[in-house]
């Protein structure tokens, strides 16, 4: 499982390329680079976000979609807009994106009584609605492709 407080980038990549069984070959043909090289990005915990793209290309995997996770458990929006003109010619997104690891980690800690519905709410800023239709859907570890 991934730890979404501390995320070691490298790691991640590495995991999948052994579960891609992406050979060392195709990888230094792709990036240019020496296996030395690239077991350094292993070691990385951190990279630049051309780098990690261009390992999302590679591993069919949105590496960034980790660092979005982390952002809803641990950076929740906050109510007031800190940008004052209300204006932005930055994309605006519709909705939070909450994966079914995501579900599954803040139903089990309701479930295992470590949060109450109403600390989740708040903590995370997730709309009412939106766990309890979670609950209706998702009810005793009922997930797809859920390998437990």
């Amino acid at each position: 499982m991934i730890n979404y407080n501390h995320i070691h980038i490298g790691s991640y990549i590495k995991m999948r390329c052994k579960e891609c069984e992406i050979s060392s070959l195709r990888i230094t043909n792709f990036f240019g680079y020496s296996v030395s090289e690239i077991d350094k990005m292993y070691q990385q915990e951190a990279m630049s976000t051309d780098v990690l793209l261009k390992w999302c290309k590679l591993l069919e995997y949105d590496f960034f979609r980790i660092y979005t996770q982390h952002l809803i458990l641990y950076s929740p929006p906050s109510k007031e807009n800190n940008n004052k003109s209300g204006k932005t010619l930055l994309p605006k997104f519709r909705k939070n994106i909450y994966t079914l690891e995501i579900i599954e980690f803040i139903l089990g800690k309701i479930e295992n009584g470590e949060v109450t519905r109403a600390e989740v709410i708040a903590k995370y800023r997730i709309p009412k609605t939106t766990l309890y239709k979670w609950f209706q859907k998702y009810r005793s570890g009922n997930f797809p492709n859920n390998s437990n």
